[in-house]
């Protein structure tokens, strides 16, 4: 069992060598997995939104036995068919359509079952077409999305399951997919723009730590025979970057990673010097950037920094992280 365990890894499915240019989304989804930073891609349809999706379970650090352990134990209680062997060796990947109840995605029912994002525990829930989703099946996901568990009570028992998944969600840019392109198929008005974008709630936004803007590739990437950097390169810098985080938060019970640091932490781990912290202030006030910016910028940059093994945040690792922050500029959420 343990052969196939570790053999698993070295041969995930979907691979980044895969992708075509796009080097700055990898980029992006590498620093996503490397401090389980929540993402959100948003681009028109056929720009590969899904296909980078797909790839991020394969460059998150391996599971470790425990973990594997304990996604396979919620599966089983939910009565999916287990892989080869009967233990999940891969990190589970759930894609639920938008049009998915708050029941199932958070689980429930009169014997509660676990919903998807306790089948998405130790991987990846992905959200394509995020304002397609109902609004209060959304709102129902702030909480686990905070406290990494679901608890469901009924009359007689209260039952919890674990929920500590990492979000991917997608989206257009606007309804008919395009956003501010003169030569689209389609135009939509700045009043259907903010009908659409509306749907999407800030306490959910909140929750997410790097937007990223991702745009077609252009047919030369397209047709180029080189395959780029492949899912196992990526993921070795991903694990060396979470090896160090989980030294540096030890003491912390609930802090594995830089996308659980809460206000205390920030303050511990991410101080700036004083060139850093004019360059933050002027980006903040050019590009409107909302107070919630302020620490979502702070923890990106700690995890820039740590993938290159720095032990301080640098004004390079600051203004790359700004570049992650696309809908909270102004225009898109007015």
């Amino acid at each position: 069992m343990e052969a196939e365990f570790y053999d698993h890894l070295e041969h995930p499915e979907f691979d980044f060598a895969d992708v075509k240019g796009q080097e700055s989304i990898k980029r992006c989804m590498e620093i996503a997995a490397a401090g389980g930073h929540n993402i959100i891609l948003i681009g028109p349809p056929g720009s590969g939104k899904t296909m980078l999706a797909k790839r991020l379970p394969s460059i998150l650090p391996p599971m470790t036995l425990q973990e594997s352990l304990e996604t396979t134990k919620i599966h089983s209680v939910a009565g999916r068919t287990m892989e080869r062997g009967g233990i999940m060796t891969s990190r589970p990947f759930r894609s639920p359509h938008h049009t998915i109840s708050d029941v199932a995605l958070v689980g429930g029912g009169q014997y509660p079952q676990p919903g998807e994002i306790s089948l998405a525990h130790n991987g990846v829930l992905f959200l394509d077409e995020l304002p397609e989703f109902k609004r209060g099946v959304l709102e129902v996901m702030r909480q686990p999305l905070e406290d990494r568990d679901v608890t469901i009570s009924r009359a007689k028992f209260t039952v919890t399951y674990p929920s500590s998944f990492m979000l991917v969600a997608s989206m257009n840019p606007s309804p008919g997919g395009y956003f501010n392109d003169p030569d689209a198929p389609v135009m939509s008005s700045p009043a259907e723009m903010q009908r659409y974008l509306s749907k999407i709630s800030g306490p959910l936004l909140d929750r997410i730590d790097i937007h990223i803007e991702v745009t077609p590739v252009p047919f030369e990437k397209l047709s180029d025979e080189r395959r780029g950097e492949s899912s196992i390169v990526i993921r070795q810098r991903v694990t060396n970057a979470r090896k160090l985080q989980s030294e540096r938060f030890l003491e912390f019970e609930k802090v594995h990673y830089n996308a659980q640091m809460g206000v205390k932490q920030i303050r511990q781990f991410c101080k700036l010097d004083e060139a850093s912290l004019q360059l933050l202030k002027t980006a903040m006030e050019r590009l409107n950037l909302s107070a919630r910016a302020y620490d979502r910028i702070l923890k990106v940059a700690r995890t820039i920094a740590d993938l290159e093994a720095s032990e301080n945040i640098t004004g390079n690792h600051i203004s790359e992280a700004i570049q992650y922050r696309s809908l909270d500029r102004d225009g898109w959420f007015g």
